[in-house]
């Protein structure tokens, strides 16, 4: 009964999410849960490390060539003119082309406009907050559509505890009620790592058993837990 109804849940709110737009992500013919091409990094939240933060570098093309767009649609409007996470990424990878682009508006993030940046970036780094909100933004839009087109071409995708739990095919806490809601009314994650659930600040918020039953029943789903500065970097099927 419980399998039935995380799966009821699930196909529920990806049949809104989808009928929200004309633009849908399809399955890979050729990886189970990574991309084909490109790479994730996928950050515990509480802070990278400095070797973190030198593998998204390297994998975004080196800091004299990377092109990275910052998203902060988990931190809500108020992250629309706080350059914070720009200057982070500057400041920790030595990149200078770095561009915020935020919205929380889901026909922004389907418009032609919006998506240019995403167009040349070589990277991407998803900042934190709450993942419901990522989810409210970019679901079935123009912009995730331009996430999964900078995996094919061989780009890299970061993001840090909100921003990591979204790449997860199943939103993890993505209840807009608070975060100890494990399954609630957000499921469906932005999908870049398929057929998983993904959860942070593990230990440091005794998380570490919140996943068991969760894989148990829906044994489908790989069930990934990250501490705090601890990543995981995705390349097809390994990491």
């Amino acid at each position: 009964m419980r399998k039935f109804l995380i799966l009821f849940i699930l196909t529920v709110v990806t049949g809104s999410a989808q009928a929200q737009t004309p633009i849908t992500i399809g399955k890979s013919p050729t990886t189970r849960h990574g991309p084909e091409n490109g790479s994730l990094i996928i950050i515990g939240g509480g802070g990278a490390t400095l070797e973190i933060w030198k593998r998204f570098t390297e994998l975004a093309g080196g800091k004299q060539k990377a092109k990275i767009v910052v998203i902060t649609a988990a931190s809500g409007d108020s992250a629309a003119f706080n350059t914070a996470s720009v200057e982070l990424v500057k400041k920790e990878t030595g990149i200078q082309d770095v561009t915020l682009l935020h919205t929380n508006d889901l026909l922004e993030a389907n418009s032609e406009k919006f998506v240019e940046p995403l167009k040349k970036a070589t990277g991407v780094y998803i900042a934190g907050g709450r993942q419901w909100r990522i989810a409210d933004s970019f679901l079935n839009t123009l912009t995730h559509k331009a996430f999964q087109d900078l995996l094919s071409r061989g780009g890299v995708i970061s993001g840090t505890s909100a921003g990591a739990s979204i790449q997860g095919s199943f939103l993890w806490r993505g209840d807009t009620r608070g975060a100890q809601i494990l399954v609630g009314d957000h499921t469906q994650g932005l999908a870049f790592l398929k057929n998983s659930v993904i959860d942070q600040h593990l230990l440091r918020r005794n998380r570490q058993f919140d996943l068991v039953d969760f894989v148990k029943n829906a044994p489908e789903y790989i069930g990934i837990g990250l501490d705090e500065a601890t990543a995981i970097v995705v390349q097809k099927d390994t990491f």
